[in-house]
């Protein structure tokens, strides 16, 4: 039964799509998968967006183990999928793969760059919005001290803690960091356990407020925080709703916006390869501020935090880039 599972996963996401003689999109999700409440989830709803405004349907596929990429990206292009969204930077090899086997077709990466000519790769200036992030942190805590809980150890993540860091500083350059990656395997994203212990350690430590970048593993951490009757601070997804009035805000990467556009610029003609960066200034990151954190966000904090979001955007702040050593 095991070993039937991923076949039928994969039949089931080949099946033909809505009006797929028109246009046929198709999406391959990371580890963690699109219900994963993060990463995955957002593009997951950019999907549903775009199934709700044009009735059209996309072939979906969540990878259970690396030799799948490959695999399902051929099985869609052959198959006649117009373009094809490869979330995550793990699926920048296969990509780069397949797209040379199937130039007609399009593919669009997220979170990775792949130089071909009928490759789109999407990536962001996550350092912005986890500056922010790190504001907040540093404002809320009262004991000065803060965390931040990575999932896998990559630059990608460690870009999220530089940025955080850097925000921290910026409020009170004498508080704490605390920071933990889960692990150096794509098992790092799929660790709530983990997480939760991480979380834990750094809560022992006398941080009050932790600040997660790990996908589902970061669930832990939040679920600790709550347990804790302390603070953290989700990502890639609106996470506030989770648990509200313990949730500080979430850094929110528009993931979602970025498959989105991409259906709808290759259904209307106007997709292009290349290098395309989102940031504050393109509303590609940000961070949340709703009914369910309202009461976590002075007045007075929210005004610094859109100070600071308008002089990043002007250059007044320069937010620190990470460079891979």
């Amino acid at each position: 039964m095991k070993r039937l599972l991923p076949l039928l996963a994969l039949m089931a996401a080949l099946a033909p799509s809505v009006r797929a003689a028109d246009f046929s999109p198709a999406i391959i999700y990371d580890f963690g998968g699109k219900f994963d409440r993060s990463f995955n989830q957002s593009a997951s709803e950019g999907v549903q967006r775009f199934k709700k405004e044009t009735g059209i349907a996309a072939r979906e596929f969540e990878i259970q183990n690396a030799s799948q990429r490959e695999q399902i990206m051929r099985q869609f292009a052959r198959r006649g999928a117009s373009i094809i969204v490869a979330v995550g930077f793990t699926q920048a090899s296969a990509v780069e793969t397949v797209a040379k086997e199937y130039p007609d077709v399009k593919f669009t990466l997220v979170d990775a760059v792949v130089d071909l000519p009928n490759v789109e790769s999407i990536v962001f200036r996550e350092q912005e919005s986890s500056f922010l992030c790190g504001m907040a942190a540093a404002l809320a805590s009262k004991t000065g001290k803060v965390g931040f809980v990575g999932g896998m150890d990559i630059p990608l993540i460690r870009k999220f803690a530089l940025g955080y860091r850097a925000g921290v500083a910026y409020v009170n350059p004498k508080d704490e960091v605390f920071e933990n990656m889960t692990g150096t395997t794509p098992a790092a994203w799929t660790n709530p356990s983990e997480g939760a212990e991480l979380a834990k350690s750094q809560f022992g430590r006398g941080a009050d407020v932790v600040f997660h970048a790990a996908g589902a593993t970061g669930v832990g951490v939040m679920q600790a925080a709550a347990d804790a009757g302390l603070l953290s601070i989700g990502c890639d997804s609106n996470q506030d709703y989770l648990h509200p009035g313990s949730v500080l805000t979430s850094a929110l990467k528009r993931v979602d916006v970025a498959v989105y556009t991409a259906f709808s610029e290759a259904r209307k003609g106007t997709w292009r390869p290349g290098v395309k960066v989102l940031g504050l200034a393109e509303e590609g990151v940000g961070v949340s501020i709703d009914e369910f954190n309202r009461k976590l966000v002075s007045p007075d904090m929210e005004a610094r935090l859109n100070q600071a979001r308008a002089d990043i955007i002007s250059g007044k702040i320069t937010v620190p880039e990470y460079k891979s050593p």
